[in-house]
């Protein structure tokens, strides 16, 4: 196989985006119908490692740490966060688009070497801020890889989790020193000024989407104060 075959496609709840999915040999790549690029490709992962690596790297010695990671994608970032975290940590995926989820337990997910199947992940179909709305527990971190970062590309409906009312609620639903990370195609000053007025203690981390090569992305890593 010399080039990219389409193998499935969908819609996106409540919007008409459209979502393919393609395999070229071993690799593969996600598309937004009408869009130049790549949403998201096998290849090019290095930066959701980085955001579930920033977002979790204390949590390995925390017993029962409790991880929510809003958007599944290729895998990637929670295959990454369950390789960070300990073995009594519970992970909580939330994802919007059934396709999504069902191409995860097919043929892509041996790309991220089959997450899902650890038995500490959960998933939860449907969108991440009626999540966020709805639980009652509190998180030890709340990863965000949804979308386009904080610009809503696929889903107008996230703008919500961007907001000053989202974001109070993010605050609210993690533990003292909790971290909230989000992954982002750029940096964004307004978002940054956002977790700042909410509390949050925030650092931002360029990262490569491949080692040392690719396309900048950009970590929000912010902290709720102890």
């Amino acid at each position: 196989m010399d080039r990219w075959i389409t193998i499935d496609s969908t819609t996106v709840p409540a919007s008409d985006t459209e979502l393919s999915l393609l395999q070229r040999d071993g690799d593969f790549a996600i598309r937004i119908a009408g869009q130049q690029g790549d949403l998201m490709n096998s290849r090019r992962h290095h930066s959701e490692d980085a955001l579930a690596e920033l977002a979790c790297s204390r949590l390995s010695s925390i017993e029962n740490a409790r991880i929510l990671v809003g958007g599944l994608g290729m895998g990637f970032t929670l295959a990454a966060v369950l390789k960070t975290v300990g073995l009594s940590a519970e992970v909580i995926v939330a994802e919007l688009v059934p396709a999504v989820v069902e191409w995860n337990r097919g043929p892509l997910g041996q790309c991220a070497a089959r997450p899902m199947e650890d038995d500490r992940t959960r998933v939860h179909l449907g969108d991440v801020a009626d999540l966020l709305k709805q639980r009652k527990d509190a998180f030890d971190a709340i990863l965000l890889d949804v979308d386009n970062g904080p610009e809503p590309m696929t889903h107008s409906d996230n703008e919500w989790l961007y907001s000053l009312p989202g974001l109070q609620r993010i605050y609210e639903k993690l533990r003292p020193e909790g971290i909230f990370a989000v992954w982002s195609a750029k940096a964004d000053q307004a978002f940054t000024n956002r977790l700042e007025k909410i509390g949050f203690d925030v650092e931002l981390r360029t990262v490569r989407a491949r080692p040392g090569k690719g396309s900048r992305h950009t970590i929000f890593v912010a902290q709720r104060p102890k």
